[in-house]
């Protein structure tokens, strides 16, 4: 297991009876909140990414983040990147400048998503979707971890491209 996943695993493994958001029971849960938001992990977390990125994706434009759970991963990829990033909102807001997506994506063609825990990619799919909407290129979905409960197959089928850091299984789980 790499020091990464060993972080992670020590930092945000629960168990118990979870109910996750795609409505799935588990009997483990990922906060995700307890690594996005611990320094040490942020820095390691944002180092892989960056590697990855640099390696595998050499050609976007922006990073983007569904809100709420993967903007500090999102704000960590983009300062080692160099590369802006946009928050894409669950809903449009009903108030102020009512945009869907904040930060600008004036001269963004291409885009590469990141996201936190991918179980079944639905709230990575909804936001890519409100991007393409948009006119941006969503060139890849890119999570964090993947619990293998059928990201993959759905974010697929949905017509974006599939990557991850780690899965449960680099966790020991």
């Amino acid at each position: 297991m790499s020091e990464l996943a060993q972080l992670i695993k020590a930092a945000a493994y629960l168990e118990g009876e979870f109910v996750l958001r795609s409505g799935l029971i588990s009997k483990y849960y990922l906060d995700k909140y307890l690594f996005a938001t611990n320094a040490e992990i942020l820095e390691k977390l944002s180092d892989a990414f960056a590697a990855k990125i640099k390696k595998e994706y050499p050609e976007f434009d922006a990073i983007a983040a569904p809100e709420l759970g993967a903007v500090a991963i999102a704000a960590a990829v983009s300062m080692k990147t160099q590369k802006n990033f946009v928050i894409v909102r669950k809903e449009q807001k009903d108030y102020g400048t009512s945009k869907q997506v904040e930060g600008s994506l004036i001269g963004v063609k291409k885009v590469l998503m990141i996201e936190d825990i991918l179980t079944t990619g639905g709230a990575a799919i909804k936001s890519a979707d409100i991007l393409k909407r948009l006119g941006v290129e969503v060139i890849a979905i890119l999570g964090t971890i993947d619990r293998l409960q059928g990201a993959q197959k759905f974010i697929e089928e949905a017509g974006y491209k599939h990557d991850t850091l780690l899965t449960i299984k680099d966790l020991g789980i």
